[in-house]
């Protein structure tokens, strides 16, 4: 049972009801996640329009492959199991990429760079190395895509730690984050 309330969209603050109706279009559901964050209307506002600019950032593979990495390092089981539905329904991942992608490495060579930098970067807190950076360029990617990469990560890590501290009920198929991936 989640340790903070997920209410159900009719007992969802006001200011959360027009973004959880957007949601419910846009998805056919309204996930608990988003339920979740909109206990704060500012706050879910503020993660759907860094959500909706960040979708308009490199491919959904690749972002999806990135939101597997970084669940598995933060330990994210709502994450990881959410990514994992829509890697392989939306994204059209195979299992086996997937496996791939949740050790921070991509059969793709180009995805390849992106998600190992997105690991280490989620691993490391940031503090990674010029030769991190310099692989990610030598796959092709631009600066702009470096900094794409990062928002990807953190907007992963904002809701890996929610979903973690709320202890979020899981309405997807459920993957455990210390399954062999």
């Amino acid at each position: 049972m989640s340790r903070i309330a997920i209410p159900a969209l009719d007992d969802s603050p006001e200011g959360s009801k027009a973004t959880l109706d957007a949601v419910n279009k846009q998805l056919g559901v309204v996930p608990n996640l988003f339920r979740l964050i909109g206990n704060s209307p500012t706050v879910l506002n503020g993660f759907t329009s860094f959500q909706s600019a960040t979708s308009k950032t490199l491919d959904v593979k690749t972002r999806e492959r990135i939101a597997l990495a970084v669940a598995q390092v933060n330990g994210c089981g709502y994450c990881l199991s959410a990514h994992t539905y829509l890697g392989a329904n939306l994204a059209k991942i195979s299992p086996e990429e997937i496996a791939l992608n949740r050790k921070g490495k991509s059969g793709d060579a180009k995805a390849n760079a992106a998600v190992a930098f997105a690991y280490k970067v989620a691993q490391e807190r940031g503090h990674v190395s010029d030769s991190d950076i310099s692989a990610v360029r030598a796959a092709g990617y631009t600066d702009a895509q470096l900094v794409e990469i990062v928002a990807l990560v953190a907007e992963n890590s904002f809701t890996n730690y929610l979903n973690e501290v709320a202890k979020t009920d899981i309405d997807f198929p459920v993957v455990k984050t210390d399954e062999a991936a």
